[in-house]
């Protein structure tokens, strides 16, 4: 079983970061006229900027409350679309006993399926135990807190050590899926927990504005191996000019002293590894070309990725049939409809690797012949998963959609091997559908680079050009 802590040491491996964004929108005078649009719209434009450098996601659940139903449901939209294999914390701060916590527990993990959330443990263990009840999820228990005000009782000194010394002691001790938050502005503190308990995860929120060093809350927070902490930036990252730059530049001062930085090991990354192999197949290939290009929306695109080509190598087509495998390994579905005419080879590799059957829809749907609307042997009711090559936006897919449905089949996913967006992710939601991809354009375009294919300028413009920018 895969827990909390591990997808969180695989996510700080594979970027070699451990940043955690927070996710606090506050919304313009003339936005709050939609504040569901809006709230969406400003958090996932923040999570495509970041999402390269950022380990883990925060949200703050007030500033979507705040908004009553309408933020409920954009929190809920939002948590959707963020990428399963990233880390989410939901900061609630719940704290409460008996039924009232069974409650929030089951409103955390199931209604919203965060990974971790942070809770109060002022009324004790019997506050944080319903939590602990989902044992591939984990909490982050207030011991030390960033806000001035904090010192009143927290720096109270019980059985000669400060409350926070044994607040932290004695939740750590409750389960080895407690964490802590621990300010990054009270290096001290940090300090002694850390010395405390050395095996312990820290969420550090007061980098930045609130005066936490990243160089040096990495270096004592940090375990020996280079884990062990989030530090936590939302104000700073979301109000920057350019919230990319703002959170790489953060993910680089932590990195600064960080113990023993991890380098990503392909060996120890399977999923990686793969990703690795496609991508440098996909360049060998030639199926990245720069130019200008007019895409199916009739817009012009300043470079092309051409996933046809991939069939024409057969070690590389095996291998994104295994990607697919991957992502498709988590969806309950009984056929694969592939989308002509690209993804074809793509489904039926995908298929040879997962045993499940392919269908395809006719695009447009052809009077003669047989006249069938979708090709393959199905039945109606079945649930199939959209399968294509990537994805730019959802209104592409539209046409394939209403044809599947049309015909009785039942379908609420979509998979692509790229994502070149994550606005796709918004647009597919309003027709019902889930997107599951293997990489994004920021996985791809850095192999580009390294290989001399573009430039790193170029490779700025084409993410902005994909984001609309």
């Amino acid at each position: 079983m895969l827990t909390f802590w591990d997808l969180l040491a695989n996510r700080i491996s594979k970027l070699n970061s451990i940043l955690c964004v927070g996710l606090d929108p506050r919304l313009r005078r003339e936005q709050e006229v939609d504040p569901r649009s809006a709230l969406v719209s400003q958090v996932l434009a923040l999570v495509e900027r970041t999402e390269p450098y950022a380990a883990a996601y925060k949200p703050n659940i007030a500033f979507f409350e705040a908004w009553g139903l309408a933020g409920i449901e954009a929190l809920q939209t939002i948590l959707e679309i963020i990428p399963e294999e990233i880390p989410v914390i939901l900061d609630a701060k719940r704290g409460d006993v008996g039924s009232t916590a069974q409650a929030y527990a089951r409103a955390v993990f199931e209604f919203w399926g965060a990974g971790a959330v942070t809770l109060s443990p002022y009324l004790g263990r019997d506050a944080i135990e319903p939590f602990l009840k989902y044992e591939d999820r984990s909490v982050f228990v207030l011991a030390r807190t960033s806000n001035p005000g904090a010192v009143v009782f927290q720096d109270l000194i019980v059985e000669g050590e400060p409350l926070y010394v044994n607040i932290a002691r004695t939740a750590a001790g409750w389960s080895d899926r407690v964490g802590l938050v621990v300010a990054a502005n009270d290096l001290t503190a940090m300090k002694k927990l850390r010395e405390e308990l050395p095996q312990t995860w820290f969420l550090a929120p007061g980098i930045g504005p609130q005066g936490g060093d990243p160089a040096q809350v990495s270096q004592i927070g940090c375990r020996t191996d280079g884990m062990g902490l989030l530090a936590n930036a939302s104000r700073e990252i979301a109000d920057a000019p350019d919230p990319r730059q703002a959170a790489r530049y953060l993910r680089d001062r932590l990195n600064e002293n960080r113990p023993q930085k991890i380098v990503v090991s392909q060996d120890a990354h399977p999923a990686h590894q793969l990703k690795q192999f496609i991508i440098r197949g996909l360049i060998k290939v030639g199926a990245f070309q720069v130019g200008d290009f007019v895409l199916k929306s009739g817009d012009h695109s300043p470079f092309y990725i051409d996933l046809r080509r991939a069939s024409s190598d057969v070690e590389l087509l095996r291998e994104i049939g295994r990607a697919y495998a991957l992502i498709l390994k988590n969806l309950e579905y009984d056929r694969i409809a592939a989308l002509p005419v690209a993804a074809l080879p793509l489904g039926t590799a995908a298929s040879l690797e997962t045993g499940k059957s392919l269908i395809y829809p006719r695009l447009p749907p052809k009077p003669h012949g047989l006249g069938r609307p979708v090709e393959g042997t199905w039945r109606e009711g079945e649930r199939v998963v959209m399968l294509d090559d990537l994805i730019s936006t959802g209104a592409s897919k539209e046409e394939a959609l209403q044809v599947l449905r049309s015909a009785g089949l039942i379908v609420d996913s979509l998979v692509v091997l790229i994502e070149r967006g994550h606005k796709a992710r918004y647009e597919l939601e309003k027709l019902g559908l889930r997107l599951k991809a293997f990489m994004s354009l920021e996985d791809f375009l850095p192999e580009l680079v390294e290989a001399g294919i573009i430039t790193p300028t170029m490779q700025e413009s084409f993410l902005n050009f994909a984001r609309g920018e």
